[in-house]
């Protein structure tokens, strides 16, 4: 039987909020919310929001799926790890990520050593219905998108669960609820998924 995970007072979880200093690294699929949930996140606790594939477009001047048709993906997976590097050298910040991010097993390290890392998890369903009307994503561009996004999540949902700190699941509460837990777990570390578990939040 599980003991018990304590139980603080929201007053305390509140002013523990200024001691989470750490940056805060949202990795997730396409669709999951990284983006909407770091927003909210970063104003809660007064920290820089920066979304790693805007800071891409921004430098190259042209949009994800155009690197994608000059470059391949290899190419885009290049700049994205080149980005994360000169994004990590930032403090106090919340990142979102691009999904498949984690694949690069020196971007998973990278990562580790540079602050708490929260997978945002969401079923396919969840995905499928946020990301079939979006023609902006370039591995999502099939005819099958339900099939694509349950091949994406087999192969990268165990990667999201080994290299997180926090899992919390984005389809069964609020932005602001998960903002409030994604921060309590920060601030109280025992109140975090044990990772041998496949249990999450």
């Amino acid at each position: 039987m599980e003991s018990a995970k304590p139980k603080i007072p929201m007053e305390k979880i509140n002013h523990t909020m200024e001691e989470v200093d750490s940056n805060i690294l949202l990795v997730g699929m396409m669709g999951a919310g990284k983006t909407t949930v770091g927003k909210s996140l970063a104003s809660y606790l007064n920290k820089t929001f920066i979304d790693s594939d805007h800071e891409i477009q921004k430098r190259t001047g042209v949009k994800i799926s155009v690197i994608f048709e000059i470059e391949g993906e290899a190419g885009f997976r290049k700049r994205e790890a080149e980005m994360l590097r000169e994004l990590l050298k930032i403090n106090n910040i919340v990142l979102a990520t691009g999904g498949g991010v984690i694949l690069n097993k020196e971007n998973r390290e990278l990562l580790k050593q540079n602050g708490t890392i929260v997978y945002i998890r969401a079923t396919v369903d969840d995905l499928w219905n946020r990301t079939r009307h979006d023609n902006s994503r370039p591995i999502l561009q099939t005819l099958d998108l339900q099939a694509k996004l349950a091949e994406l999540y087999d192969q990268r949902d165990p990667i999201y669960r080994e290299t997180a700190h926090v899992i919390v699941e984005s389809g069964k509460q609020s932005i602001l609820q998960m903002v409030k837990l994604i921060a309590q777990q920060l601030a109280y570390p025992a109140l975090r998924i044990d990772q041998t578990k496949t249990k999450t939040l």
